[in-house]
């Protein structure tokens, strides 16, 4: 869940309802509380294990103040919006060692350099963007009427998370803007669920609780996967379950079912 770094006393509520919490040092902090933000950084204690750190961009002002906070704090994962080269993504802390890093594609520079992203060591994840990403094409919206998104951001989503799980990184869906529509956001996380993304980043508390009840398997499918699981302990190979066939691939949804109901 992303959390505006300028507001502290939110960091604490992000952290309960969230599987991680993103500090935002960029678009959620407007440019005059971006010292504010910085300082409320240095005295937040979240635990470093499941909390990230959005600095601004390298080259568009307070990356170098962001990182130097950074270096102050015991975070090891960071997120660099607007990624599009491999030296974007290269950050080191005050003892030479690279931070692990969230890459946010949301440039059509970075949608471009997906694969070349993912390729790097020190990336283990990559999000993708939407409005950024419409935004440096000087498109007008990412989403038609219906709120499904255009062709060239599902272009996007798609080469994002293909780029990922070809390197072994974790993919993060982008956020869903509108906070009223409950109904179109369960929809597109099940849809993220289904196409493979490990995540899908959140703005309020409120999709917090949507999205991990997307991420929840059904009472049906953890059923379903406890029979395929069991059944396989005493076959070897393929195997027959009720008239359908059972190989690998189908294991592998098993345990992945089973091991998110857990």
């Amino acid at each position: 869940m992303f959390v505006p770094g300028d507001r502290p006393e939110r960091f604490e509520k992000a952290a309960a309802r969230a599987s991680a919490v993103i500090i935002d040092l960029e678009d959620a902090v407007a440019p005059g509380a971006k010292a504010a933000a910085r300082d409320a950084l240095l005295a937040s204690t979240l635990e470093p294990a499941t909390s990230v750190v959005r600095i601004n961009p390298r080259g568009e002002g307070h990356f170098e103040d962001d990182l130097a906070a950074l270096r102050r704090t015991a975070y090891r994962y960071v997120m660099v919006p607007k990624a599009a080269s491999a030296a974007d993504v290269r950050l080191l802390d005050g003892d030479g060692e690279p931070y692990l890093v969230a890459a946010l594609i949301e440039t059509a520079a970075g949608v471009a350099a997906a694969e070349e992203l993912a390729a790097q060591d020190h990336v283990g994840a990559l999000m993708w963007g939407a409005e950024d990403l419409i935004a440096s094409m000087q498109g007008t919206g990412s989403r038609r009427a219906d709120a499904s998104y255009r062709d060239v951001c599902v272009y996007a989503r798609s080469r994002v998370l293909i780029a990922a799980k070809a390197h072994g990184k974790a993919a993060i869906d982008a956020v869903y803007l509108d906070l009223a529509d409950a109904a179109g956001l369960a929809a597109e996380t099940h849809d993220a669920v289904a196409s493979g993304f490990d995540l899908k980043a959140v703005l309020h508390p409120d999709q917090a609780a949507a999205v991990r009840e997307a991420y929840r398997p059904s009472a049906e499918e953890l059923a379903w996967a406890a029979r395929v699981l069991e059944a396989a302990t005493a076959q070897q190979g393929s195997f027959a379950l009720d008239g359908r066939m059972v190989d690998e691939v189908v294991l592998k949804k098993a345990r992945l079912l089973a091991a998110r109901g857990a």
